[in-house]
């Protein structure tokens, strides 16, 4: 069977769906694979490095013929639609919000799985694209934080006098925000850290950062996600945490659940209480925001501070937001695949739950609810 991988579309994507150093595990499994040319250049791989490692490059004419497609944003309906009955594609597709690519895909048979509707269960920890790029997502975070600053990560003792730390405070204690507390720590900078799940507590505190301590209850979910609050729980949330908010030099937020609007974290006034030359960067910003007023892929000012709002961010460091991203691919696709054959096994559990579209029919409900009432 035919494997594809897609050049990628979408504006300032740079990522690819599946890198040289990974083409054998699929050829082993008695795959052919097909890159399209051009696809790997964003994460700097060439056409010819794929082909060193036993890939074939091909044009777009290699659609009409794939068994198999992977990219990491979903497909345009424009190629869906030019697939073949009964094809497999696998990528981000945050299938809500993008009613017009389930739609082609439903109508040209495709069968469509969805990294984020990847079941967060431990056999599927190897397929977890979100988990992997939000880990790229907090380091990168970090390192727009440091190079907006117009202060010093770390204690600085000179003959001059003492450079104090930067004072950094991370909401949201999942894979982004764990890794944006140990790149901070890393820099020199003095962490605090919220979360509403109190079991992050410990977490926090093993990567050297404190823990701020609200007067609230824990909101433990399933799926590691937090539990959807109260809106009067909300704003008393909002404002125990602006004090902590006022004080820090550098404020990241990572609240961010799939298919959902972002959470309301930081209200304005907190931020423009914050030092002249604070900075801010809100890495929920694509899905509504972490703080009030933040933009997707724009920066802005707040009172003293800066507000960068997130846009793509793992792409902004291709290569290995590429690396992690393709094991993910990889490691989905193989679970399909057997004596050189991808056939989804709709009774596995990571099979069922990430598939969107198949045999003509939208399986995931919230979507299809959503089309049905069109």
């Amino acid at each position: 069977m035919k494997v594809v991988v897609a050049a990628e579309t979408r504006e300032h994507e740079r990522r690819v769906a599946l890198v040289p150093d990974l083409v054998g595990r699929l050829t082993s499994a008695g795959l052919e694979v097909v890159v399209e040319s051009g696809a790997g250049l964003g994460a700097l791989h060439t056409d010819a490095a794929y082909e060193a490692v036993g890939a074939a490059v091909a044009g777009p004419d290699a659609w009409a013929s794939a068994d198999v497609v992977v990219s990491v944003q979903p497909l345009p309906p424009s190629r869906l639609a030019g697939l073949r009955s009964g094809a497999v594609t696998v990528s981000f597709l945050p299938a809500t919000q993008e009613l017009d690519v389930v739609r082609a895909a439903r109508d040209a048979g495709v069968t469509a799985f969805s990294l984020e509707l990847v079941p967060r269960i431990s056999r599927a920890q190897s397929m977890d694209a979100l988990t992997s790029q939000a880990l790229v997502a907090g380091y990168r975070a970090v390192l727009v934080a440091a190079e907006k600053l117009p202060r010093f990560f770390p204690l600085s003792m000179t003959a001059a006098g003492t450079i104090p730390p930067a004072e950094v405070l991370v909401l949201g204690a999942g894979v982004a925000g764990l890794q944006a507390i140990a790149t901070a720590r890393r820099l020199g900078a003095r962490v605090q850290a919220y979360d509403v799940r109190a079991a992050s507590a410990d977490e926090v505190r093993s990567l050297g950062a404190k823990f701020v301590e609200l007067d609230l209850p824990s909101l433990e979910g399933a799926g590691g996600y937090a539990r959807e609050m109260t809106e009067d729980r909300a704003q008393l949330q909002r404002d125990l945490l602006a004090p902590h908010v006022s004080a820090s030099d550098v404020l990241i937020t990572t609240a961010a659940v799939p298919g959902r609007a972002a959470p309301l974290l930081v209200e304005r006034p907190a931020v423009e209480a914050m030092r002249p030359g604070s900075v801010v960067v809100d890495l929920a910003a694509e899905s509504g925001g972490n703080v009030e007023g933040s933009v997707a892929g724009s920066e802005i000012a707040m009172g003293g501070a800066l507000v960068w709002g997130a846009r793509n961010v793992p792409s902004q460091l291709p290569v290995h937001a590429s690396r992690l991203f393709a094991a993910n691919v990889v490691n989905l696709v193989l679970l399909m695949t057997a004596d050189g054959k991808v056939t989804p096994d709709f009774a596995d559990e990571i099979v069922d739950g990430a598939a969107v579209t198949h045999d003509g029919a939208v399986r995931h409900a919230p979507t299809r609810e959503l089309l049905e009432a069109e």
